[in-house]
């Protein structure tokens, strides 16, 4: 299987000029893995490496594009430090994803910049909801339309511990296999769903796939043994970037990571046509929103 990870050797957030290498690489599927470009904590924010400071009931701590912190059991002192330390990396991110993608400024969408203070490997979740499987990110309750899912990760693990992840096969290979399962999509399913509100807006044909493509694969033991796959352990210190509606990943172990999400219409992209959305019309052989 041809490599899915670029690796870049930059120390600097700002990057000095775009490299069509690399645009195509993430827009391919593949996930840039940046080995020496650290988020650098303050002295004051070692403090908050600890899982305690999260609200059990919440799965991650973030913060929305207003500013409002959501998901700490911390205090008002370290909620404070909490915003700055996660308002920080969301600027530091930006910058990168601007620098790399200059053609991308003004078209993305922020979406709220997650701190992940658990370890990975003491999660207990459905095998839907377990991303220690492999998958493309799908949202059952948020249908999209095609809209892309770029992420930017940081490892701040302050003992040296890697994120390690699974990095699998090619979007269109993944598609190939399992758009034949696919359940067909029915239009009045997706009508009553949005009807009862478990879906937020109607889900088109695309969602659909997408969410079966993303059942299919997690749903699939034999597929998780042995599809085409990397065990890759993204260092201390270090940051990926990947379209993760695209590159198949699972999250196998590690703690203390800072993630931004930004959102992109396929049609902004430097190329559409390498898109997921592109893709599944292209094998479905009809428009799929």
């Amino acid at each position: 299987m041809e490599s899915q990870i670029i690796e870049i050797d930059l120390a600097d957030w700002q990057v000095n000029a775009p490299n069509q290498e690399w645009i195509a690489g993430l827009e391919a599927g593949k996930v840039l893995y940046f080995p020496h470009l650290a988020f650098e904590l303050l002295e004051s924010e070692l403090s908050l490496l600890t899982p305690e400071i999260r609200d059990p009931k919440k799965r991650n701590i973030s913060l929305d594009e207003r500013g409002h912190l959501k998901g700490a059991a911390a205090g008002v002192d370290n909620q404070l430090a909490l915003a700055l330390m996660i308002g920080r990396f969301r600027e530091q991110a930006q910058t990168l994803v601007y620098s790399l993608l200059p053609k991308y400024r003004g078209q993305l969408r922020l979406a709220p910049t997650s701190y992940r203070p658990t370890q990975v490997e003491t999660r207990t979740q459905s095998w839907r909801a377990d991303d220690r499987r492999l998958h493309v990110d799908a949202f059952p309750s948020r249908p999209n339309y095609g809209e892309r899912i770029l992420r930017v990760f940081c490892n701040i693990n302050p003992d040296g511990v890697p994120r390690v992840w699974r990095v699998g096969e090619p979007f269109e290979t993944v598609a190939a296999k399992f758009l034949p399962r696919a359940k067909p999509y029915s239009r009045w399913q997706a009508s009553a769903l949005k009807a009862l509100h478990v879906t937020k807006s109607l889900r088109s044909e695309y969602d659909h796939l997408m969410l079966q493509l993303h059942d299919g694969m997690k749903g699939d033991l034999e597929y998780q043994k042995n599809a085409g796959q990397i065990t890759m352990p993204f260092a201390a210190g270090s940051v990926w970037v990947c379209f993760s509606d695209q590159a198949s990943h699972s999250v196998m172990s590690g703690q203390y990571m800072l993630e931004q999400t930004l959102h992109l219409a396929a049609a902004k992209q430097y190329d559409p046509s390498s898109s997921p959305l592109a893709i599944l019309t292209r094998l479905a052989g009809h428009p799929l929103v």
